[in-house]
């Protein structure tokens, strides 16, 4: 392949990316903006991914992610997840509860693989599953991660509904959260997606896409000790999660 084509297919998969951030969706000039690519040029490459059904143009000529992309990224989750089963075998045989890899897909967390607990009392999320990321303890890992102004327009988009009377539904104090799981390199969930379920998550950092992995339980047993005990064994898995996919 040429040096141009080789450039052609970088600003193309550029565009996909920041259509992505965008929540999506975006108009030309908005596309040229984040991207710094000249207008003719930007029109050129998304007329091609038009065509080609990667792209969909709406009727208010805004441009969206088109539907051929939900096979290929469909496919990528499910993969992802299986090469990550064994990880979360390692991490449920060392801390004995449920263990989940998440990624945020669009402006929602899909969970894309668990390995449930040997307990007769413990937790289940179907791979598969889609929440807004504010209510669940792997969102939140992965939301602090990216810059604020995406994730207030993310929140913008869903708003912040209540999953429990324990869910975050104030931008302000999840923003404040935010920062606070950055700096200490996990995030907590206390009830906020299901009553009675504590949840540890960490980011997947460098990995690729946007994940989070985490294990979840009863809080009688997934006690503030627990967690404490938990935490560096679940640190270890999401680096060594990051360190495969790299």
């Amino acid at each position: 392949m040429s040096t141009g084509g080789v450039q052609s297919l970088q600003r193309a998969f550029d565009l996909l990316e920041r259509l992505a951030d965008a929540g999506g969706e975006a108009s030309l000039s908005e596309l040229a903006s984040t991207s710094g690519l000249p207008l003719p040029t930007i029109h050129r490459l998304i007329r091609t991914l038009v065509t080609l059904g990667y792209v969909r143009q709406n009727s208010n000529r805004r441009y969206t992610l088109g539907s051929r992309l939900i096979r290929l990224g469909e496919t990528a989750s499910r993969q992802y997840g299986t090469w990550a089963r064994p990880f979360l075998s390692q991490l449920v045989d060392s801390v004995e509860e449920t263990a989940n890899l998440a990624v945020l897909d669009g402006d929602e967390v899909v969970y894309v693989a668990q390995v449930p607990s040997k307990h007769s009392m413990r937790m289940f999320t179907e791979v598969g599953r889609r929440l807004l990321p504010h209510g669940t303890g792997v969102g939140k890992a992965m939301l602090s991660q990216l810059p604020r102004d995406e994730v207030r327009a993310l929140l913008e988009r869903t708003g912040l509904p209540a999953y429990t009377s324990n869910t975050i539904t104030d931008a302000a104090e999840l923003l404040d959260s935010l920062d606070e799981i950055a700096e200490r390199g996990y995030a907590l969930d206390e009830s906020e997606q299901e009553l009675g379920v504590r949840c540890i998550a960490v980011p997947v950092v460098g990995g690729p896409a946007l994940a989070a992995v985490s294990v979840s339980g009863p809080e009688g047993r997934l006690t503030k000790d627990a967690v404490s005990r938990i935490l560096p064994e679940v640190l270890a898995v999401a680096k060594r999660l990051a360190d495969r996919a790299s």
